[in-house]
């Protein structure tokens, strides 16, 4: 088993990236070969160079949800913030979901008057209705000051139509907590379109927020595909090198650190993930001719093996996946995984060891290099892949 403790690694505040490179595929890369122990510095754009002809890239096309949002409670003027998680049954002439809060004496009843991006009242106001729980067991695995989980009603003081649009009026980009920690420590501002363009793929498919509905969108960006540029996108094709995209609905449960003793232990959390026939039939070609299937990031790598063999992936196409990958998992579709550098202890982390035939050990060695070449951590920061 794996003891959490080997995860875990001391990043200084000033390797935390506040924003992505510019252009994206300026990033750093590093480039990991599992039968060498030479390790490469290169940026993404040399990415195409290091694929054969017939390779397969897997991404998550998933869309990332305007999930963030603020405003006033209505008796008192206390400011609130909060994310939305999920749609909820029941409301006719409102519009119920799941929301995490942070703000002052919680209390079923009280109104918020939401505001738009522009700090102004939209005229949309959440009504608390009960407590719902948190996602993740404890709160403040996500942010210390939210508390736990809310069923919530939207109203519309015009139309009640706008209640079940009301991410698409009120919504911000739901950035890392600790994105906007670093921000507002180094007092950095950026724009909310800045932001909303820059925490999204190139290649999301799917609208940002179709009525607020948890299950079309993401409230966390799958960063590894953040690095992707269409200069690169189209070096990719004229090399003959193909791409699927699959679905997974990335939700908080992928900031949760890890608590237990052994990351075995860990009560994984659950997400929704899909599998296209199209890229089921492109993973098949790729693996019958021989070719690699390389996963980009941890989220198109899960989804991936969630499905026991490709004609399953035919068969069911679609799961809600708690699985955890962890050193000594035989991998059934990845090959290669291209990632980000990611949270202590987490199990994305663990996910990346077992890519590794050092395993953690070798992770961590690969971390303290990237730290010593200057590379961008976390979100917005740089890559790796491991061929």
């Amino acid at each position: 088993m794996l003891r959490t403790s080997e995860l875990d690694y001391q990043l200084p505040d000033s390797a935390v990236a506040t924003s992505p490179a510019s252009p994206r595929d300026s990033a750093k890369l590093m480039v990991i070969r599992r039968g060498s122990s030479h390790v490469e510095h290169l940026r993404f754009s040399d990415l195409p160079g290091l694929l054969n002809a017939g390779d397969l890239l897997v991404r998550n096309c998933t869309a990332v949800l305007p999930a963030r949002f603020r405003g006033i409670r209505a008796d008192t003027g206390g400011k609130v913030e909060g994310l939305y998680l999920s749609d909820e049954p029941g409301g006719n002439n409102s519009h119920r979901c799941r929301v995490l809060l942070k703000m002052r004496r919680h209390t079923p009843g009280a109104e918020i008057r939401l505001h738009n991006p522009a700090g102004e009242d939209s005229g949309l106001r959440m009504v608390l209705e009960s407590r719902a729980g948190s996602p993740l067991g404890e709160a403040d695995a996500v942010d210390a000051a939210i508390d736990s989980g809310w069923i919530v009603r939207i109203e519309s003081d015009r139309d009640a139509k706008l209640a079940h649009d009301w991410l698409n009026r009120v919504g911000l980009t739901p950035l890392p907590p600790y994105i906007l920690a670093a921000r507002k420590k180094l007092a950095i501002d950026v724009a909310e379109a800045a932001d909303r363009a820059a925490y999204q793929t190139v290649y999301a498919s799917e609208p940002p927020a179709a009525a607020g509905r948890a299950e079309h969108g993401s409230v966390a960006a799958p960063t590894a595909g953040l690095h992707f540029t269409p200069a690169v996108l189209d070096r990719l094709a004229a090399r003959g090198i193909a791409s699927a995209d699959v679905v997974l609905h990335v939700g908080l449960g992928t900031f949760k650190p890890v608590e237990t003793e052994h990351v075995e232990e860990h009560p994984m959390h659950t997400e929704w993930c899909m599998v296209p026939p199209s890229a089921a039939d492109h993973i098949a070609r790729a693996k019958g001719a021989g070719k690699r299937v390389i996963a980009v990031g941890t989220t198109a790598a899960r989804t991936l093996e969630s499905f026991a063999s490709i004609d399953t992936m035919r068969e069911t196409n679609a799961c809600s996946t708690r699985l955890l990958i962890t050193p000594g998992y035989s991998w059934k579709h990845v090959d290669a995984l291209l990632t980000n550098f990611h949270l202590p202890r987490s199990t994305l982390m663990a996910m990346v060891s077992a890519m590794l035939p050092g395993g953690a050990t070798q992770l961590r060695d690969l971390y303290a290099q990237a730290l010593s070449h200057g590379y961008r951590f976390y979100s917005f920061g740089d890559a790796m892949v491991v061929l």
